[in-house]
């Protein structure tokens, strides 16, 4: 999957002040096409179809391309996601694999079903 410097997915931002209606705003400041990034954009990607459809923007920058915005954003690990939005901001380092971690990171409660309980979730 070619990574591209900045690329927006989802829509614009919702009026309503309720938690769940919130547009999440996410960066991924990724190192280039190694396998670390690869896998953090396509675990991110999965993660937000299925539990932020339509109510996400998502910005992946290339911090070899774009080190000036690393810097800015004071990244000193990649792959790093950044949640701009919905305040607080919040940093998550890694290849985004654990999902619970990204759940909680992200400020997502998921109504869990027996299933989902017995699973460990």
């Amino acid at each position: 999957m070619p990574i591209k410097n900045t690329g927006r997915m989802g829509r614009g931002r919702k009026s309503k002040r309720h938690k769940k209606d919130y547009v999440y705003v996410l960066r991924l400041y990724v190192t280039g096409q190694t396998p670390r990034s690869t896998a953090s954009i396509r675990n991110l990607t999965r993660f937000c179809a299925e539990y932020l459809a339509g109510r996400f923007e998502l910005e992946v920058i290339d911090i070899y391309q774009q080190p000036t915005l690393a810097r800015e954003a004071q990244i000193v690990a990649a792959p790093t996601l950044v949640k701009a939005l919905p305040l607080p901001l919040r940093r998550l380092v890694g290849d985004l694999s654990d999902e619970k971690h990204v759940r909680l990171g992200l400020d997502l409660k998921v109504v869990s079903t027996p299933s989902a309980r017995r699973k460990g979730a």
